[in-house]
């Protein structure tokens, strides 16, 4: 069986539970951008020699292709969304509060590229607000009920930035972003 089945050279794709619609359709662009989150994080673990962080990681993207199949689902789908659930989100804040315990950890934004690892994770970050965005759109509308996806989704993006920050922590490179000598080197929180 070939993956190029051809349905889609119309320009109109299949959705969970059989619903076809356009490839233009948001709903298609949100879990598209759900599949190019999945992705830049393996190109964040593939440049990281963490294996925690490569473990929690491999375990994130897993769990996204739950989220995206969740976004994929429309309203009038034959099958039910999977369910994002609150022990989902739990977990997430789990590792955030885990990670901030950390000493050392940066409690304020820094400048993305201090390492190949943990740029790979700050620009999965930004994939996932994207993402976030997005979905938000859908919820407004209607085409989303289930808000469990948005607090997800915000809350992965959280644990994005802070592995960024603990790889860069592990390699002793966030040690001048923590010096006041260095102009420039930290933005605030509230840009």
């Amino acid at each position: 069986m070939s993956i190029a089945t051809k349905r889609g050279d119309s320009g109109q794709t299949g959705l969970p539970g059989g619903v076809r619609v356009s490839k233009a359709h948001p709903r298609v662009e949100c879990y598209g951008t759900v599949d190019e989150l999945i992705s830049q994080m393996g190109l964040a673990r593939a440049l990281t020699n963490d294996p925690e962080v490569n473990d929690l990681t491999r375990s994130l993207q897993r769990e996204l292709f739950k989220v995206g199949s969740a976004i994929g689902t429309s309203p009038e789908s034959r099958k039910p969304a999977p369910e994002i659930t609150a022990e989902m989100i739990a977990a997430l804040d789990s590792e955030v509060q885990r990670i901030e315990a950390m000493p050392g950890i940066l409690n304020d934004w820094s400048v993305p590229g201090e390492l190949a690892g943990s740029a790979a994770f700050d620009v999965a970050r930004t994939v996932c607000r994207r993402t976030e965005r997005l979905a938000v759109a859908l919820h407004e509308t209607g085409e989303i009920a289930n808000p469990q996806i948005l607090v997800y989704l915000n809350r992965l993006s959280d644990v994005l930035w802070l592995i960024g920050r603990l790889l860069e922590l592990r390699a002793g490179a966030n040690a001048a972003l923590r010096s006041p000598d260095q102009p420039g080197a930290r933005w605030s929180r509230a840009w």
